[in-house]
């Protein structure tokens, strides 16, 4: 929850460097809606390294900082992560003094008291309190073995790796001309030649090759027939027909397809179950406040 405060002030920041006061209709002083020439009394929890006008900078905060800071950048720049104690204290000059410098100022004119900085303040207040809140009711929530083990049982033919294909086929206008193409492939005549001379598809130009293929590429019935477990590799299938003709297909070769052990899903399957364990334990807590709290929706409000 702390980091994510953290992100609410860096964002802050950033769009009030990037745009400039003047851009912001609520930090337009002209604007205000509140008296200047207040100085705030700033309370803080932690180690204090310094101050800024009211504005106390703390070790927590530069921690915080530092650490996000170098998650940022671990991964394009790691060479430019601050480890060292002189780049802490560098930082502390560069960045939060110049931080602190500005919200004092915002202080001194009373900007915290302004109308739309107290609402978007609440409503951070309000969804870091749902978050916490979240957090705290499903933190402890865990699953068994059994549990895993179950739902590997229960998902094991969904949990395979998908199958893929690789199909040559043959597409004519009428049955007739399929049975004729059928005849010389029993006769030993080649597939991929027969394609080039006969079919009407595309995929002709390839003698029939559509490579490796994934179900739900084509139609249904091209699905059943060319995934089906009785066409082996090497092997030609019957008739049948469809959208665009009447088919014959050969199976190449296959990959993919297989299933993957309880071990190697077993992190995967905790997780999920975890997930969704945690999604439920919110549900019934929210159909258990909606008994509990009245709900009024004044619908002709919304425009």
């Amino acid at each position: 929850m702390t980091k994510r405060i953290t992100i609410y002030v860096s964002l802050f920041s950033f769009v009030l460097l990037l745009y400039g006061c003047d851009n912001l209709p609520f930090l337009n002083t002209k604007k205000s809606r509140v008296s200047s020439g207040r100085v705030a009394r700033i309370e803080t929890r932690g180690t204090v390294i310094g101050t800024v006008g009211s504005v106390p900078l703390t070790l927590e905060d530069l921690n915080q900082d530092i650490e996000q800071y170098n998650e940022e950048v671990s991964a394009n720049n790691p060479e430019k992560k601050i480890t060292t104690t002189q780049q802490k204290i560098d930082y502390v000059k560069n960045e939060m003094v110049r931080r602190a410098l500005l919200y004092q100022e915002a202080l001194n004119k009373g900007l915290d008291r302004d109308e739309d900085i107290t609402s978007t303040l609440n409503r951070a207040k309000m969804e870091l309190a749902v978050v916490k809140l979240m957090k705290d009711e499903t933190d402890k929530i865990d699953v068994s073995a059994k549990e895993v083990e179950d739902a590997y049982n229960t998902y094991k033919e969904q949990l395979k790796e998908p199958e893929q294909r690789n199909i040559r086929e043959i597409v004519v206008n009428s049955e007739q001309d399929a049975k004729d193409v059928l005849v010389q492939l029993l006769q030993g005549a080649d597939f991929a030649t027969l394609a080039k001379e006969k079919s009407k598809a595309s995929s002709s130009k390839s003698g029939g090759d559509l490579g490796f293929i994934d179900k739900g590429k084509k139609f249904a019935q091209f699905d059943a027939v060319a995934f089906s477990d009785t066409l082996e590799v090497g092997r030609t299938s019957n008739i049948f027909k469809g959208p665009d003709g009447y088919y014959i297909l050969k199976l190449e070769a296959k990959k993919g397809g297989k299933q993957k052990s309880l071990s190697e899903m077993y992190e995967d399957i905790k997780r999920t179950l975890i997930f969704l364990k945690k999604q439920q334990k919110i549900e019934d807590l929210i159909s258990r406040l909606s008994k509990t709290n009245k709900v009024e929706i004044n619908e002709g409000e919304i425009r």
